[in-house]
């Protein structure tokens, strides 16, 4: 931690420590940190979400974990949600305290804040300290842009109205419905923690002095374009999986890069859906089923038992055409030749690498920007399915899988996403727009300083 000590800035970033969150908040940070030699930074989340993210020794970034806000003697009994609602009633306070101890501990007051976009609170906070606040959104532009115009949707279409209403009123959106709004913006239960905070966040963020996206600029330029009217600075830096800092060793410890090698161009049927998630049994069922049937060749990342999870017999049915597997290196595995669709449940990160791959996707989303990524990609980008209903059955998958691997349509869902993988290789080789980007980013927490009334 020598670095982390002799550092004449100090940075403290705000990590929301639920989901997929804080590992893509990190990286980035480690990509600041390596251009930003005599930077240090104090990477602020709950002790459960520090242990499972950092690597060791990272030399400037240190992390500090911040109260989680459960009550004494809490045991989890299943609900995803009561975590995060408890965190969220600790939000600000747990966060102030732990910067007051993080300066008193350094004994170098904060020079810049970066938090998770999700963070209106940095607002506050950076006011207070009279420094800048860089807020870092993790999924795509368009979801933002949502967050941004909540109150303006609501007042054009109410809440809970007619799921086929579409959004003609805000251009570049006609092609999206009510029912693909994230949850919370115009339906269900919209004064609920996440809904809220959201909403707060979408309220806040013209005040940030930077905001800071995991995408890249030809990816919903229009957009992209209509963001930076509304914001001070709007600063495309992704795909932050293929701009920062990895290690050269991929992990392939079961074997699925030989196996995807082995096949012939666009003919595997490669399914994920997400580290966060997994489908009802009798979709599982229906999956499997529709597998069997069209036997195009697949490989499956499933989490937990495939045995217990999958419908019997399947695994040993299917040996000779499938190969099942607990983690798989999904970004490599999207990147061979052989890889023809990739069944997702539509997440930012998932959409970004399919774009990389260059491979059509079939989507069946769950919740928060999922349903709104799935419509993207089918309805306005062209490039990937939803299904009929939503969900999976045996008959709307085989349709799909069909359309993308054996049709002419799917052929032009290829070509037209390698048009995009051409674009983002662009956005992330030297002088390409993420990495000019990223070097205004570094200009801007370089040059902060703390200021004295």
């Amino acid at each position: 931690m020598e670095g982390y000590k002799n550092a004449s800035k100090h940075i403290a970033v705000l990590a929301f420590p639920f989901g997929t969150h804080a590992v893509p908040l990190l990286n980035i940070i480690r990509q600041l940190s390596d251009a930003c030699p005599d930077t240090m930074f104090s990477f602020l989340s709950t002790q459960q979400s520090n242990n499972s993210t950092f690597p060791k020794n990272l030399d400037k970034i240190k992390p500090f974990n911040v109260w989680d806000g459960l009550p004494e003697g809490y045991s989890f009994r299943g609900n995803p949600h009561e975590p995060v609602d408890y965190f969220l009633k600790a939000v600000p306070g747990n966060f102030i305290k732990a910067i007051d101890a993080v300066v008193s501990e350094t004994g170098k007051p904060i020079d810049c804040l970066i938090t998770d976009a999700f963070y209106a609170i940095g607002a506050d906070i950076a006011d207070e300290l009279n420094i800048p606040w860089v807020a870092v959104w993790l999924a795509g532009p368009r979801a933002l842009f949502l967050h941004f115009q909540t109150d303006v949707i609501r007042q054009h279409v109410g809440i809970n109205s007619p799921e086929d209403k579409t959004l003609d009123f805000l251009p570049e959106f006609s092609g999206i419905r009510v029912t693909d709004l994230p949850n919370g913006i115009a339906s269900g239960d919209i004064d609920a923690p996440i809904p809220a905070l959201l909403h707060k966040m979408g309220v806040s963020l013209s005040r940030a002095t930077a905001i800071v996206a995991n995408s890249y600029e030809d990816l919903d330029n229009t957009v992209v374009n209509m963001l930076k009217l509304r914001f001070r600075m709007f600063l495309n830096v992704g795909p932050f999986n293929l701009v920062s800092v990895s290690s050269s060793t991929v992990d392939d410890s079961h074997g699925c890069l030989d196996w995807v090698s082995k096949h012939e161009a666009a003919s595997v049927v490669y399914i994920s859906f997400g580290s966060m998630i997994t489908p009802p049994p009798h979709e599982l069922q229906a999956l499997c089923e529709a597998l069997e049937e069209c036997e195009f060749p697949f490989l499956w990342s499933v989490r937990g038992n495939p045995e217990k999870q999958l419908p019997q017999g399947f695994l040993e049915r299917t040996s000779s055409k499938g190969k099942i597997v607990p983690w798989a290196p999904q970004q490599q595995i999207l990147e061979y030749p052989s890889v023809g669709v990739f069944v997702s449940h539509g997440g930012w990160n998932s959409v970004l690498e399919s774009i990389n791959g260059g491979v059509p996707m079939i989507c069946r989303p769950f919740f928060g920007d999922q349903q709104l990524n799935t419509r993207t990609v089918e309805a306005v980008w062209g490039f990937g399915l939803g299904l009929e209903g939503g969900t999976l059955t045996k008959e709307g998958a085989k349709k799909a899988l069909k359309l993308i691997l054996c049709s002419q349509e799917g052929k032009k869902m290829r070509d037209k996403i390698r048009v995009q993988k051409e674009l983002v290789r662009k956005a992330v080789k030297p002088n390409g727009s993420s990495i000019e980007n990223f070097k205004t980013l570094v200009k801007l927490v370089s040059n902060t300083y703390h200021q004295v009334d």
